[in-house]
């Protein structure tokens, strides 16, 4: 029997991500060995500390009840937190738990926007920002992010008409796809703006601990941020837990309070072990992330070394867990080069298209390998002759 969908499920067609990840089996199936880099998921454990305090609190009988919002401990933990790497301030009440920063990043739309109200979002940006604007109801307005202006928006080309029935803005610096960073200047405009036309900030700052050279400005450090917007962030890219689903918003009171208020219907917390490890997490002031940084500073000047030296010059960026790379000449689309590097070369890696209109021309290059697998990629598609092709 056949069961229709709604109008809100149109809005999620399958994505290039289930088309590469289709190819991807097909090639395994057929023995083909293939090197995946399209998904920033971090292939590295978490630190033995979180680990520890994880198999500790699951075998404590009071660990198995409701948590709702948050603990009292996980609050201070943030508050110190971005009191310790930022100079920020928060009180418990700026602060909620999240079930990972995607829930609040898909949520909050629902919080803030009329169907028919503009959500501006980065373009090319992560794929949540378009889940969220579509369960609202919401239009998304796409802000370019531009080789010549360092990829940051120019709000300049905003049409006041759009800027006057926005509700929500969302930034992403460091970002995912790409790896741009953000100025004070920057954050200024954005809270200048955001003041004359009424709507709130929402900035997604999961890669604020990838970096390797300056340490990533929080959005909330910055004069007037907390009157407009909230910040989230995630312990999934920082400290390896992807899979624990924990993170959290911070900022605005109002905006928190409104945020906490809905998910009070959705959900009732996060299992309670995992916010404990959280604790162990934003607490810690050990080399683990010095560490984790120049893992992921070796990958990235090895990946980019071995491309340059078979033809693919990148551009190095400053922060996250990628590299944003130029599509060669040569190819129509950054989906057919993406197919034909794992048809050819057994690489995977994520066309710019799937992040929006101006990804078109790049891909994203996850950092998730070990450095001896990187140089393996490289080397495979050195030996498939795309550049050999191009570069004839």
């Amino acid at each position: 029997m056949e069961f229709p969908i709604s109008k809100r499920m149109a809005s999620f067609p399958e994505s290039v991500f289930a088309e590469l990840s289709q190819i991807k089996n097909s090639k395994l199936s057929d023995g083909f060995p293939v090197i995946d880099l399209s998904i920033g998921s971090p292939d590295l454990p978490p630190p033995a500390f979180v680990m520890e305090e994880l198999a500790r609190g699951t075998r404590e009988p009071e660990s198995y009840g409701y948590s709702l919002t948050g603990t009292n401990e996980f609050h201070t933990a943030v508050c110190s937190y971005y009191k310790r790497n930022f100079e920020v301030n928060l009180e418990s009440s700026e602060v909620l738990l999240l079930m990972g920063s995607q829930d609040g990043l898909v949520h909050l739309p629902m919080v803030l926007c009329n169907p028919g109200e503009y959500i501006l979002v980065p373009d090319p940006g992560y794929t949540a920002y378009a889940a969220g604007a579509a369960l609202a109801g919401a239009k998304m307005y796409g802000m370019p992010l531009k080789k010549d202006s360092s990829f940051l928006p120019d709000f300049d080309e905003i049409p006041d008409e759009i800027l006057a029935n926005t509700k929500l803005m969302i930034l992403n610096f460091p970002g995912n796809p790409v790896p741009a960073m953000a100025t004070e200047e920057f954050f200024l405009q954005v809270i200048h703006l955001a003041k004359k036309y009424g709507f709130a900030v929402l900035h997604d700052f999961a890669y604020s601990e990838l970096y390797y050279e300056k340490r990533p400005l929080s959005f909330l450090s910055v004069t007037g941020a907390m009157d407009v917007g909230i910040e989230m962030n995630s312990l999934s890219k920082s400290f390896n837990m992807a899979g624990c689903r924990v993170a959290y918003a911070a900022g605005n009171q109002q905006l928190i309070a409104l945020l906490a208020n809905f998910k009070s219907n959705l959900d009732y917390g996060v299992f309670l072990p995992v916010q404990s490890a959280a604790v162990k997490a934003l607490n810690d002031q050990s080399s683990f992330l010095q560490d984790l940084r120049e893992t992921y500073r070796k990958r990235r000047d090895v990946l980019l070394k071995e491309l340059k030296n078979i033809g693919w010059d990148i551009s190095k960026p400053e922060g996250s867990m990628f590299l944003w790379a130029e599509v060669p000449n040569g190819y129509s689309s950054s989906r057919n080069f993406a197919v034909d590097l794992i048809n050819r070369a057994g690489v995977v890696v994520t066309p710019g298209s799937a992040f929006g209109q101006w990804g078109e021309g790049y891909v994203r290059i996850a950092l998730v390998q070990p450095e001896d697998v990187l140089k393996q990629a490289a080397a495979n598609i050195e030996k498939s002759g795309i550049f050999k092709k191009i570069l004839a």
